[in-house]
């Protein structure tokens, strides 16, 4: 069965950066949820350079456990999520990303980078209007929370070559899936291009 039509939708006038799971226990191939990613940390670094150059907001996710009872059934189900613990170093944002003061890293339990944690509070503080996703992974973190982007009324796009998964047909899959139907996928220099980056 074919997709549905579908209309290209255009990046706002203040689109944010959005990095998820940019951190030491997935960017590190020796970590159980790790995988080979250089490639996706350098794109996603080239967007960070660009957005930071055109003053565009940019905030990171972590994946953060301080208690043995937060996402208990998810953690039951993968536990190897149970390394992400509060303080340690598997949980801080990869130092080829390093965060500037003013751009916050929220905590999150779950996939989604919406679900209680502040980051829809602070996108309405910047005055974003639509999201550009990048980070880790793109069939679990990626896609839930570019779903939720839709959810809260964004125009989400995605850069190919700025996110990653464990696993090749699932990445390819949920690009699919998520052009499909609830973001545009684009190349780091369709987002260069669209905020004004001169390649």
């Amino acid at each position: 069965m074919a997709d549905l039509a579908r209309k290209p939708q255009a990046l706002g006038a203040r689109p944010a950066l959005l990095l998820i799971d940019m951190i030491n226990a997935f960017t590190d191939p020796k970590s159980p949820l790790g995988s080979e990613s250089d490639a996706v940390v350098a794109a996603c670094a080239d967007l960070q350079t660009a957005f930071r150059s055109r003053d565009l907001p940019v905030c990171f996710t972590t994946v953060v456990y301080s208690s043995e009872s937060q996402a208990a059934v998810f953690r039951q189900r993968l536990p190897a999520l149970n390394a992400l613990s509060e303080g340690s170093a598997a949980v801080e944002v990869d130092a080829r990303l390093s965060p500037r003061a003013s751009e916050p890293v929220f905590a999150k339990h779950y996939a989604s980078a919406f679900f209680e944690t502040g980051l829809q509070q602070w996108l309405k503080g910047q005055a974003v209007d639509s999201l550009v996703v990048v980070g880790l992974t793109t069939s679990g973190c990626i896609r839930a929370s570019v779903v939720d982007g839709l959810q809260h009324n964004y125009v989400v796009w995605v850069a190919e070559e700025a996110v990653g998964d464990r696993n090749a047909e699932a990445h390819e899959a949920n690009l699919h899936d998520m052009h499909a139907k609830y973001a545009e996928v684009v190349s780091v220099n369709d987002v260069r291009d669209a905020i004004g980056i001169v390649s």
